[in-house]
């Protein structure tokens, strides 16, 4: 059958016209089942918490359940290497941490590349390390510890909680610009480390804030000063690392990532979520609780910022000659 020229041009505008409807209802209809959220830690860590609250707010607002999947091991590797292969359709999204951006050059084989094959939708939060050590030392500032290191090179102990961790990537990002030598000894997890840190076993350590917040408290740790550009305010007495070293800054961060190629209106929705949950007051305040600020923003921010992590902290590992294979 032959069209005519009036005939025609409805047609053709109804054809262009239809992906654009078709995305809309999509975004719209989403979800219209359970949504994964793989986490590379185990249960009960500040990953896993900041998860499993931003989970609970996004079923409350979007109708459907967003179930927290934890799959530790591979240093988060293994939990992103799952989102990776899932199918980019917005039902299984990845919560994304330092380590993905430290990973990238931390090891030499990976079965992906962080940042071309997750795609960024939305930040939650970042916050804060401190600088600890045991009270015994007669150091309570950052300028008396890096005269104490130089003065005794090689003699303090920096723990953390594996090698290439947050942890360890603040100490010897730190030492890269202070030129001091901290022997680096790594533990499997914070816990242990903390253990012989307040025994003397070692004698630093940048450790997650709401880990040691206690222990600072209650004497068993001397803070010296938080490791972000702005002070905490669950620990408001101590300065920024950076007003003794100008340039220093080593937050960790969570945020939400999905597979490549997940449809653009899917994500723009999840990140309009996420941005209006971060905007209430009540779910501020308890992400506050978690030594945390709200990281709010699009997708191409929170891209930005991975994109910078990660050659921030390639710098730093190839300073420490860290390596994981």
């Amino acid at each position: 059958m032959k069209l005519s020229r009036r005939q025609f041009l409805p047609l053709a505008a109804s054809a262009v016209a239809m992906p654009a409807v078709s995305r809309i209802a999509r975004a719209e209809g989403y979800p219209t089942r359970p949504v994964r959220v793989i986490v590379g830690y185990p249960p009960g860590g500040t990953a896993d918490i900041t998860a499993r609250l931003m989970g609970q707010w996004l079923s409350d607002r979007l109708g459907q359940p967003f179930v927290i999947e934890n799959r530790p091991g591979g240093g988060t590797n293994i939990a992103t290497e799952q989102v990776v292969h899932a199918e980019p359709d917005g039902y299984t999204l990845l919560l994304v941490a330092p380590a993905n951006a430290i990973n990238a050059s931390l090891y030499s084989k990976l079965n992906f590349n962080f940042l071309q094959d997750i795609e960024p939708v939305a930040g939650i939060i970042r916050f804060p390390n401190v600088v600890v050590v045991n009270p015994k030392l007669p150091i309570k500032t950052i300028p008396e510890l890096i005269a104490y290191a130089k003065a005794n090179p090689g003699k303090l102990n920096m723990a953390s909680s594996g090698n290439g961790s947050t942890i360890h990537m603040s100490g010897e990002l730190f030492k890269m610009l202070t030129g001091i030598n901290m022997v680096h000894v790594p533990y499997r997890g914070g816990a242990p480390a903390l253990t012989d840190l307040m025994a003397g076993q070692v004698q630093v350590m940048f450790d997650n804030i709401p880990t040691s917040i206690e222990h600072i408290r209650s004497g068993s740790l001397r803070g010296l000063a938080v490791t972000s550009t702005v002070r905490s305010e669950q620990l408001p007495d101590l300065p920024l690392v950076a007003d003794f070293l100008p340039g220093y800054e080593a937050s960790a961060w969570y945020g939400i990532g999905a597979p490549k190629n997940t449809p653009a209106d899917i994500k723009e929705k999840l990140n309009k979520e996420v941005n209006e949950i971060l905007k209430d007051p009540k779910a501020k305040a308890r992400l506050t609780e978690l030594g945390a600020f709200v990281l709010p923003g699009s997708p191409a921010d929170f891209g930005k910022l991975l994109v910078d992590e990660t050659e921030k902290w390639a710098k730093v590992v190839k300073f420490a000659g860290a390596k994981v294979d």
